[in-house]
């Protein structure tokens, strides 16, 4: 299964960017070398960032009036892979990320009805994963008829389940599961990375490699990066990541690259609300992604074996997404 148009949103969730926290100043980071075997360490590669300040008022206890800096960055992109890495039919992988995002919300029809019964107005799980729908833009044939399905005989509620794995080159992957067969899924995804020359991690191992954040998508024809930079921080946004550029890139390939907003659980409302007031049209997703702390740069033969280990879980049906650090 596939994603946006580029390696680099191939629902596979790739990040355009290393993601800086917006209150920290930016740092610089050596580049640390690492050999091209499984390991579970990463490399961090180097960035900058350039920030932008805002002064707010904050009272304190003796209400006396503070100036206090708000800073939010806009990262450097850093390019998911060189040219070669770049994945044909850009149509066809909009769509496949479209009934991935689609599959997922009926899967958690079923187990939101499986759990609470088909009723929204009882089960507020249900409530919940309708209105989600409703704005990720979801048909509402999909979700009536997981609605109907939950109620079918032998049909279980399903289970969300994260794998860890080793790819080529030091590279780490988190392979995130919503299935109703446990030992259907891990049995496939092991035969998977196998066969393509991963190797499965411990639990926890590389977890901690990276960060859960919301995140909006824009397309970069949807807006400039001040104008995105202005609305980010207007509505309390931790970061920017702009997306990868190579010298080589025509004027289609740059028209279907992503601004990334990143933001926290609490902002994301406020994020979506903002932007459709600005008028501008973000990406219909979960909102939630996985972003690697550091990334690892590989050669090009690693990176093409990552790339087909990758999309090789992604074509598993209980997989919803592969995350990885890859730069």
């Amino acid at each position: 299964m596939a994603s946006h148009c580029s390696m680099r949103a191939l629902l596979l969730r790739f990040s355009n960017g290393v993601s800086s926290r917006s209150i920290l100043n930016s740092t610089n980071h050596r580049l640390l070398t690492m050999t091209n075997s499984f390991s579970s360490l990463s490399s961090i590669s180097p960035r900058t960032t350039s920030h932008f300040t805002a002064p707010r008022h904050q009272s304190d206890d003796q209400n006396c009036r503070k100036l206090q800096v708000r800073k939010i960055s806009i990262s450097t992109p850093l390019c998911m892979g060189r040219r070669s890495s770049k994945i044909a039919g850009r149509k066809g992988a909009q769509d496949s990320k479209k009934a991935k995002l689609y599959c997922r919300i009926g899967k958690e029809v079923v187990s939101a009805v499986k759990k609470g019964g088909p009723n929204p107005v009882s089960n507020t799980t249900l409530a919940t994963i309708l209105d989600k729908a409703k704005e990720l833009d979801v048909p509402k044939d999909i979700v009536e008829r997981n609605i109907k399905r939950a109620s079918e005989k032998g049909q279980e509620a399903f289970i969300e389940k994260i794998y860890e794995v080793y790819g080529y080159g030091g590279v780490s992957m988190v392979v995130e599961v919503l299935t109703d067969k446990i030992n259907r899924s891990v049995a496939a995804i092991r035969s998977v990375v196998k066969d393509y020359g991963g190797k499965m991690a411990d639990s926890g191992s590389v977890m901690f490699k990276f960060r859960r954040v919301r995140v909006v998508n824009i397309k970069v024809t949807e807006a400039d990066k001040d104008q995105l930079f202005m609305i980010a921080l207007d509505a309390g946004a931790e970061d920017v990541i702009e997306p990868p550029i190579y010298e080589d890139d025509t004027d289609e390939d740059r028209e279907e690259r992503y601004y990334k907003i990143v933001t926290s659980s609490e902002n994301y409302s406020t994020i979506l609300s903002k932007l459709r007031d600005e008028g501008v049209n973000f990406e219909p997703d979960n909102g939630s992604e996985l972003l690697p702390l550091t990334t690892v740069e590989v050669d090009d033969e690693a990176m093409e074996l990552n790339k087909e280990l990758m999309q090789k879980l992604l074509e598993l049906d209980d997989v919803d997404a592969v995350y990885i650090d890859q730069k």
